[in-house]
């Protein structure tokens, strides 16, 4: 009898339950949380007895996949794979957010899950929940077989509904992002902003950053810090690091602590570890090959290190004159 293991929701967590099993080919578990392998793969890899893949460092095809781990705070990643069909398990207790949302459904995506959100079941169970499964499927293959017999009755009738919901699901997408993404962050910010005005964490963190942000070189430096490329992809994830920093060193040159003339060189000293955690989840959405992703992926981040400085030295010299 093949293992199946079980994985459900963690507190405050969203979907499955997931039903995992070796298939044939399908006998990989590939971790997408960094330069480290995730223990949650590592677990289920060991209770499946299947390969364990670091997809930062390695591309494997969507059919040789049983499931993805990842460490999305709410951005792509979380919709991603969903979106390609195959099962995510995300360790953070995340819900459907992010621009692919709307493909982050029950029974292909799980989230908060920890080792005890991870079992070992019988093969039994899990034909009974696809048998349930299958038998949704037809109903909406049948469902959907009659909406089509009626698109092709009413084809004008079709194409005039086709541009209204079209427009109607723009302006809800659009409704929704602003609900759910920018009102959050602008309360975020608002709250980092009250908390430096109001608590004296600022004007520590301008004292100990001054000798870094007050001059070229100091932002030079932070540059080089952020882009080291075994630092950078653990700064990425969820953009916390660049949004706190931004916030304080925003807050500063507005109380006048920090000069205006270094704001453009200090938000590219920052940035330059922004996306060097999603190169390779890029890589594979442009279906490059497994050697592409294990060369290119390396390349990026020693590329960031070089044009990070650069980029501030830039910055300053395109600063010149507008303040």
């Amino acid at each position: 009898m093949s293992k199946v293991v079980k994985v459900t929701k963690g507190k405050g967590g969203f979907g499955g339950p997931l039903y995992l099993e070796r298939k044939g080919k399908c006998n990989k578990i590939v971790s997408m949380t960094g330069r480290n392998i995730d223990p949650i793969a590592e677990y289920i890899g060991k209770l499946l007895g299947a390969e364990i893949v670091n997809g930062f460092n390695t591309s494997v095809p969507d059919d040789e996949v049983i499931c993805i781990v990842v460490n999305c705070g709410g951005s792509l990643r979380c919709g991603l794979y969903p979106q390609k069909g195959i099962p995510t398990i995300n360790i953070n207790a995340i819900g459907p957010s992010g621009p692919l949302a709307k493909y982050i459904k029950e029974n292909i995506y799980v989230s908060g899950v920890t080792k005890e959100n991870i079992e070992l079941i019988e093969k039994e169970e899990t034909n009974r929940v696809e048998n349930r499964r299958s038998s949704a499927d037809n109903f909406m293959q049948e469902k959907n077989t009659e909406k089509n017999f009626v698109k092709l009755i009413e084809k004008l009738a079709s194409a005039m509904s086709k541009v209204i919901s079209m427009l109607y699901g723009s302006g809800k997408e659009a409704v929704q992002t602003v609900i759910h993404m920018v009102i959050p962050f602008m309360a975020f910010i608002s709250v980092i902003v009250t908390l430096i005005l109001h608590s004296g964490v600022g004007t520590y963190v301008a004292n100990a950053l001054s000798p870094l942000t007050s001059s070229l070189w100091g932002l030079i430096v932070i540059a080089f810090i952020c882009g080291i490329p075994f630092l950078s992809p653990l700064l990425g994830p969820g953009a916390a690091i660049q949004q706190v920093l931004s916030v304080v060193i925003g807050a500063e040159i507005a109380i006048g602590n920090v000069p205006v003339a270094l704001a453009l060189p200090a938000l590219f000293a920052i940035d330059v570890q922004v996306g060097a955690d999603f190169v390779p989840v890029g890589l594979s959405m442009q279906e490059a090959q497994p050697q592409t992703i294990e060369y290119g992926t390396p390349a990026f981040l020693l590329s960031r290190q070089i044009t990070g400085p650069l980029a501030v030295l830039l910055g300053y010299f395109m600063s010149i004159g507008l303040f």
